[in-house]
């Protein structure tokens, strides 16, 4: 299978893009403190003393509340898994296969474009029950695509979860995107329990896998099983914490059978158990006196350092099966509820914007009895209308009840309450804080936040990352109407789609973070809204900057009968210090410019960075600085200023040896080892620069970097070199000079455009 995504969710942890905030309220000091990786310790004391303020009732239901997501890189099996975990809990009465004969499908891939693909478009959300201990926990449930593509599923998923459990294969170890869903994790401080799947495949080897954990992710992960048998003699795992051995049997492995370790199993049972010891002595205080004192924790002792640890996103532990197998989902299951946080043990913060001004962070309370504060992260338009997921921070939100949009101030009523399971729902009186819900009749957009109306708190959104590659599109009818409606409802489901009309060439362009992206939404306009479309050739988000510096002095003068227009402008123009953000700057002495033609100039320059002199393309990394100029008494107004701030931009970018810059990707490519040298002749021919190679029994990796505008078509030449058996995916890497060929051409294009 070929598998093509692209994404510049790279560049957002770079700081390209500032993301969108609840509300639009939001400001950008509230975003560095609330979203950046604060260590647990500080945020331990706040949420101590919160803590303490909780009722009996509301510590009792949290303590039994999961909020978890599933994440991995493409095909690591994802849905499988959590179509047993569905399964095992009572949730479903069959198991049906993510591409299954019976043309039923999984459960959480409802879609028929997932069904047909094999692959998860949309990020389900589902609930279930799981007893442990005599105890019944409530998990809500976030399936999430594994493609790059469709990365701000991932994005809003993890906003609202509390943990998450990471899918990595036993044979492919940790991937490319399990890199970057890795990064996700760490941006919204999610800490996760690892499962090792498809332990029943020729070339498992979970310890290889725990390795690149260690390396690649950074993150220290240790063994808490070891598997009874391998590949297609898989029968079981090994708690090696409590040194039982678990059996799946029974038709679907639903029935549990624990036995004693299998003598040939006892040594590496105890190697790893030690290692498991050995690496909690260095995230975990307790174990590490232990550790010095060279005495043995408890089991006990062990599970609450690895409880510790794990929320404190200082350690992963491993468990490992086969979903397919039907082996080894039970005990993640209890592994959920052991070391992943329930509501009350992580931070949530608001923002109080009831004074625009201050807009001061606030924490908040996981109580019932506290004012409402809910965060719409996803929209779905069914059948009876826009569908709103909502994850409730603070206080209760009932049936019947009002709430307000913190962004309009507008009151809305809440006739339905649901609790989705996949496609169908199941209706409810009223939802508690730590949970999450959908209801209908709400018109909000993604990231809006609601409140009972007693106070004024945004939350913070999810980043929303710039598209990367674009299309123009027509319908091949004239059935505008339904093509009109499918644009804005895409639009308003995913803020990744953008949708524009392009006044010169007169089309309409769709925007996205790869081909796959915009081909599923032309496929879903289609069957959802019967319009079939045309689309154009692809085309490159490109960007202009300067590789020098220079001086200008810009006057705009105009003169027409009574007062005309009248602005100057002296200053330079350079590289911007700080990487590639745009940065303006002003050091006027002596009061020449009056402080509003200068906020004017502020306005020009802005609007000259977004569409560049040279192709028309945002201008990334300049800085311009003002320190000179002159006013007229009478002709000299804003509009003058900020029009001698764009000719004088104009002049200035021309002057300083402009450039055209394009993306560049990290590609990986795998495909089984005989077709290693026609890949890499391939790649080779695409002027791509091969950074790595990893070589398995059956199948390599390549790791490369090589232009996007060189990838279109790469699908079809992997497919033919590989007997279709290659697959590879792209993620935004960082913007670089083109050559100079291309961004000639570029230009000569940019002004025919420009003279029609």
């Amino acid at each position: 299978m070929v598998t093509l995504t692209k994404s510049f969710v790279a560049s957002l942890s770079r700081g390209y893009k500032l993301p969108v905030f609840g509300g639009a309220l939001a400001s950008k000091r509230f975003f560095q403190s609330s979203m950046t990786n604060s260590t647990y310790e500080e945020e331990k004391v706040v949420i101590d003393k919160i803590n303490a303020t909780l009722k009996p009732e509301d510590v009792a239901r949290l303590g039994k509340t999961r909020n978890i997501g599933i994440s991995a890189h493409i095909d690591s099996g994802k849905t499988t898994f959590t179509e047993r975990v569905l399964y095992y809990t009572g949730r479903i009465k069959a198991i049906h296969e993510v591409r299954g004969r019976d043309n039923v499908g999984a459960k959480m891939d409802s879609m028929d474009l997932e069904r047909e693909k094999g692959i998860t478009i949309q990020s389900a959300a589902t609930y279930c029950s799981w007893d442990k201990d005599n105890d019944s926990y409530h998990f809500n449930l976030i399936d999430t695509p594994g493609h790059i593509d469709f990365t701000i599923e991932v994005e809003r998923a993890l906003r609202v979860l509390d943990g998450a459990v990471l899918v990595v294969c036993a044979v492919s170890g940790v991937q490319s995107q399990t890199v970057t869903v890795d990064r996700q994790m760490r941006r919204y401080n999610v800490p996760r329990v690892t499962f090792i799947n498809k332990m029943d495949r020729m070339g498992a080897d979970p310890f290889k896998a725990i390795d690149q954990i260690n390396k690649k992710l950074k993150i220290p992960a240790a063994a808490i099983q070891v598997p009874i048998g391998a590949e297609s003699e898989l029968k079981g795992v090994v708690n090696i914490i409590d040194r039982v051995a678990l059996y799946n049997e029974g038709k679907q492995g639903e029935i549990l059978r624990a036995a004693t370790v299998p003598e040939d199993l006892k040594d590496l049972v105890e190697e790893k158990r030690a290692l498991l010891v050995e690496t909690l002595a260095d995230v975990d205080d307790e174990i590490a006196e232990l550790y010095i004192e060279e005495k043995e924790p408890s089991v006990d002792q062990i599970k609450a350092a690895i409880r510790r640890a794990t929320i404190a996103r200082k350690f992963t532990p491993v468990l490992m099966g086969s979903a397919l197998a039907n082996t080894g989902i039970q005990p993640v299951l209890d592994a959920v509820v052991d070391y992943l946080p329930n509501p009350s043990e992580i931070l949530n913060k608001g923002l109080d914007v009831s004074d625009p001004e201050i807009e001061k962070p606030v924490e908040l309370i996981p109580s019932s009895s506290e004012p409402l504060v809910a965060l719409a992260f996803k929209l779905e338009d069914g059948k009876y209308g826009q569908l709103t997921y909502l994850r409730v921070y603070q206080g209760k939100l009932k049936k019947g009840g009002y709430i307000y949009n913190i962004k309009d101030k507008k009151k809305i009523k809440v006739a339905r309450l649901v609790r989705m399971n996949s496609d169908e729902m199941e209706e409810i009186d009223e939802i508690n804080s730590g949970e999450i819900c959908a209801t209908f009749g709400i018109n909000c957009s993604s990231g809006d936040t609601f409140t009972d109306g007693s106070v004024e708190v945004a939350m913070s959104s999810m980043f929303v990352p710039d598209p990367v590659i674009s299309l123009s599109i027509q319908p091949s009818t004239k059935d505008t109407i339904n093509f009109s409606k499918a644009m804005n409802r895409f639009q308003k489901e995913d803020p990744t789609f953008r949708v524009k009309f392009d006044a010169e060439s007169k089309e309409t362009v769709i925007s996205g973070m790869g081909e796959l992206h915009l081909e599923i939404y032309v496929e879903r306009m289609k069957r959802e809204y019967n319009v079939s479309c045309t689309t154009g050739k692809p085309q490159v988000a490109y960007r202009e900057s300067i590789a020098g510096s220079t001086e200008f002095d810009y006057t705009h003068k105009k003169q027409s009968g009574g007062a005309g227009q009248f602005g100057r402008v002296i200053g330079n123009m350079a590289l911007a210090t700080d990487g590639e953000k745009n940065e303006f700057e002003t050091q006027i002495v002596g009061g020449k410019i009056s402080d509003k033609f200068l906020a004017a100039c502020a306005k020009g320059f802005e609007e000259s960075c977004m569409k560049g002199p040279l192709t028309g393309h945002k201008v990334l990394g300049v800085k311009m600085l003002i320190n000179d100029g002159q006013t007229h008494v009478v002709d000299s107004n804003e509009y003058a200023f900020k029009a001698a701030t764009i000719g004088a931009f104009k002049q200035a970018f021309n002057n300083a040896n402009p450039v055209v810059l394009e993306p560049i990707m990290n590609v990986t490519v795998t495909a089984p080892n005989e077709f290693q040298g026609g890949v890499i002749g391939l790649l080779n021919k695409l002027g791509a620069m091969v950074n790595d190679t990893e070589n398995n029994s059956d199948d390599f990796t390549i790791l490369a970097e090589c232009s996007l505008n060189s990838m279109f078509g790469f699908a079809t030449s992997l497919r033919a070199s590989t007997q279709g058996k290659g697959e590879f995916s792209l993620e935004f890497k960082n913007y670089s000079p083109c050559p100079p060929h291309l961004q000639k051409q570029l230009i000569e294009e940019y002004n025919k455009k420009q003279k029609k």
